[in-house]
């Protein structure tokens, strides 16, 4: 299995490595009041994947934060170390009757 994912990773590795030597042309980016940008257009391709990956995380935050701050209150209120105490066994499965 370990040789699998090595597999893998090296088949992505060398795939991304194609794709960046095929795509080295110059590319424009043209912005608002007539800036522009030229760069290869891999790292046009990459600085794009980086800014959705960096707003995507950003998006997330506040209900990773709401999540984070239920589980902390649920794990902390004495109903559900109550509730955990007087919990009756689990129900014995019918193939064991």
């Amino acid at each position: 299995m370990k040789y699998l994912v090595w597999l893998l990773k090296a088949a992505i590795f060398f795939t991304l490595f194609a794709f960046a030597l095929n795509n080295q042309h110059i590319a424009v980016v043209h912005w608002f009041f007539g800036q522009q940008w030229s760069a290869p257009l891999v790292l046009i391709v990459l600085a794009a994947f980086c800014l959705g990956l960096v707003t995507g995380i950003l998006v997330m935050l506040p209900r990773w934060w709401q999540a984070r701050q239920q589980a902390n209150a649920a794990a902390t209120t004495p109903a559900a170390t109550a509730n955990e105490a007087t919990a009756s066994p689990l129900p014995v499965p019918l193939h064991e009757l």
